[in-house]
Order: structure tokens, then sequence, then C-alpha cells
């Protein structure tokens, strides 16, 4: 039976959008914090030969054999571009995670996070100090490997501080505007800047895809199997997103002074899939390092097997050719690891025995259940088949276009795996949060037409 929450839901229409006056400031808000992300793309860092820097892009992987291929897809060309915004927000993404994993490995931390507003402000300057960190040593390291591409007659202690100064602040400037996003506009500001550049980047896949079909390259069938996969992935993954495991809470009689409040009873959900888009975005990122770190050492030229080199380049090397994309063994290495942090992050991030701990002391239990260790143990029992579920389902969504791309190079990354789940995801949580808007609309309206009754009366 639905909720009156999802039926006043379904009469939201498009007289209620055009009355919600602050819900349209918000989205006019959030593009054109989007439109001003899309345009900085495009502003170069200083000091890069652009026709020379194309040549290294190719030569490690820039077509998605390597980890800038991907990074390429998050930042919507940026990369490809070297822009300003070519780290995006991958440092602050990086810093997110460790610093949760501290929370719950830190007492400090943890207490911090227990004090509520403030504790929470707090974490969020320690993030962005960490975002800063990361972002510096980041381009640093690309700096650095960049010089061969260099104008002529720039010194290198200027192209080097001229290019960390422009990628870290391009990257705290992201952080910034994806904050006002989240607190001034609709939908996780982060989030939608990885959206807009993944879907930036979509047509012009599309494009190239269908132009190796007119030239004869890809047959026509296997285009429209193609089209077909991606609906039917995006079907299944609405599906999958939407899915939970509901508890149900009963909360007992209680007496508040002379009034008697009756029992209730709630759900408490656990999503199939916990943990996100986390899981493929760490597993890649480990798994395609060494492959851009072996370009990057010999200048984007591929080692000579037969020629010397020194024992960190023999094991960059060996993990190129054996783990590089494509391969067996990533394959089965990047379905591994996928599973791994597909339990670890659940483990951050949904604590069974906090969340037993706090319906303990509202009063509320799970029916046949004791409460205490009991009800976390069960909790615990329920959200681990959830997560084998949703483990299994992260490695079908990621490994398909691998699996894919053996047998058909020419198909593009965005038919699948992250691409598509974040689109998706992203998608889901910005129309649920306009959804709640109209909702919060409607509900102020009924107030104020209620309380006009009044003084009429």
């Amino acid at each position: 039976m639905a909720s009156a929450a999802e039926q006043m839901a379904r009469n939201v229409n498009f007289s209620t959008f055009s009355r919600a006056k602050e819900l349209q400031k918000r989205i006019l808000f959030t593009l054109g914090i989007l439109l001003v992300y899309r345009l900085g793309t495009f502003i170069p860092v200083p000091g890069i030969d652009p026709e020379q820097f194309r040549i290294l892009f190719n030569s490690l992987g820039g077509s998605g054999g390597g980890i800038f291929g991907n990074a390429n897809m998050f930042s919507g060309g940026a990369i490809e571009r070297m822009s300003i915004f070519a780290l995006n927000v991958m440092p602050y993404i990086t810093a997110s995670i460790i610093i949760q994993m501290m929370t719950s490995a830190s007492p400090t931390l943890s207490a911090l996070k227990k004090e509520g507003e403030v504790g929470r402000q707090q974490i969020n300057q320690y993030t962005r100090y960490l975002t800063v960190g990361f972002a510096v040593i980041q381009s640093f390291g690309i700096v650095i490997g960049l010089r061969a591409v260099a104008l002529d007659g720039i010194p290198d202690l200027f192209f080097i501080l001229t290019g960390v100064v422009t990628l870290t602040g391009g990257t705290v400037f992201l952080m910034w505007i994806g904050e006002q996003v989240t607190a001034r506009g609709i939908g996780n500001g982060i989030s939608l800047i990885i959206f807009a550049g993944i879907v930036a980047e979509m047509p012009r896949a599309a494009y190239n895809l269908l132009d190796r079909a007119n030239t004869s390259s890809i047959n026509e069938i296997v285009v429209i199997g193609i089209g077909a996969m991606v609906i039917g992935l995006v079907i299944f993954m609405v599906f999958v997103e939407r899915s939970q495991r509901r508890l149900l809470i009963q909360y007992p009689k209680r007496q508040q002074g002379n009034q008697v409040m009756q029992g209730q009873n709630s759900f408490l959900p656990l999503k199939i899939n916990t943990s996100g888009v986390i899981p493929p975005i760490f597993a890649s990122a480990i798994l395609l390092l060494p492959t851009t770190a072996i370009g990057f050492s010999n200048g984007g030229v591929p080692l000579d097997p037969n020629a010397q080199a020194s024992m960190m380049q023999t094991i960059l090397q060996w993990f190129a050719i054996n783990l590089g994309a494509g391969s067996p063994g990533f394959i089965i290495s990047y379905g591994i690891m996928i599973a791994f942090f597909t339990f670890f992050y659940t483990s951050i991030t949904f604590n069974p025995e906090e969340t037993a701990d706090n319906l303990r002391k509202h009063g509320g239990f799970i029916p046949g259940i004791r409460p205490g260790k009991n009800t976390a143990a069960y909790i615990d029992y329920v959200l681990t088949r959830l997560t084998t579920i949703g483990a299994i389902y992260l490695v079908f969504i990621c490994l398909l276009p691998e699996i894919l791309r053996v047998y058909y190079p020419e198909i593009p990354f965005y038919i699948g795996g992250m691409s598509l789940l974040i689109v998706v995801s992203v998608t889901m949580d910005t129309v649920s949060q306009i959804q709640s808007h109209l909702i919060a609309h409607q509900y102020e309206g009924m107030i104020k037409k209620s309380r006009l009754g009044g003084r009429k009366r």
C-alpha cells in the first residue's frame, strides 16, 4: 500500500512545478554552475604544447586503455585538453573515503561525528585540507610527466610551479562550487559535476560508434544490440538501485506527562547496493595505475622488452602486460577487487551495532529479536546477504563492457560500468530531491490555505 507521501508525489504535475519558485531558482543555479564547469574544461593549463600533448595522451592509453582514459571520462574531456579542471573532483572523493575510514577507526573522529552539525562541519574541514594535499601531490606528479610536452623556452621550475598551482586551484574551485550546489542548488554537487562530465562525452561516443558502423568497421546488428543492451542495463540498474529490504521496527506505547503515545510501526530500509560506485572507482584506479606509471617513467614510449630496465620499471612492465586493460588477469582481478571493496566500504558506512543501539535507546525493536546484540547480529546477517547480491550486481555491471571490449575493441567505454551506473544513480537522486521539494511545496500550500480558512472563520 502506498504511503501518503507517495500518493501525493503522484499528484505532482507541471502546474505544481510552475508555482514552486524556490525550486526553479535552485535548478537554474545548478545549471549555471554546471555551465561554468563545462567552460572551465576548455581552458588549458599554461605552457603546454597541444600537439605534443595529444601524442603523449594517446600513447598513455587516452582512448580508454589506461587510467587517463578512465579519468578523462569522468572529467568530461578535461584531461584530453589538459585543462585547469583536469584533476576534476577525484582528490576530493579520495579524501572523503579516507576520512570516512578514519572516522570508523579513530575514536577522536568518531566522537566528533556524534557532536552533530558542529562535528560534521569540522570533519568536512579536515576533508578539504586532505583534498588540497592530494591535489598537490597528484598535480605535481602529472606536471613532472608533462615536462616533455612543455613549450620551448619555459624554465622547468616555473612550468612545474605554474602547473601545480593551476591544477590544484581547479580542484579546489570544483570542490567549492560542488558544495555551493549542494547547499543552494538541487542534488549532490560533487556527483553532478562527475555526471555532467560523463554526459558531455556520451554524444561523441555515440557518434563514433555510428560512424564506425557506416564505415563497416562494426556490423549494424552489433550497433542495434548495443543500443538494446544499454536500455536493458538502465532498466536493470533502476530496479536494483530502488530495491530495498525493509526491516519492520515496532515502538511500544509510552507515556509523556499525562499523554499516552500509541505504539507505532516503522521500517529500517537496507539498500542492495549500499556502497554505490566507490568500489569500481577504487578497483580501476589501482589496477590501471601501473600502465600510466610506466608510460610516464619512459616519457610515454613503451619499454623495449630487450632493453635493460630498472627493477621498478621491470615490475611495472610485468603489471602492464599481465594486468593491462582487456587482459584475463585484469578482468579477474577487477571483479575480485570490486567485490572486496563492496564489502569493505559497506562495513565502514553502515554499523549494525550502532543502529541496534540507537533503536534500543528510542525503544524500538524488531519483532521476534531481542534488543541489543541479537538485533545487531540480525541486521548484520541481513546486510551481509544484501551486500553479496550488491557485489554480484556491481561485478556484472562493470565487467560486461570489459568482456565485450575484448571481442569488439571499437565499442565505446560508456555503454556500461561506472559511467552508466553514475548517470543512473545521480539522475535518480536528483529527481528524488526535486520530487521532495515539490511535495514540501504542496504541504506548505495546504498549511497556508488551512490558516487562511481559520482566520476567515
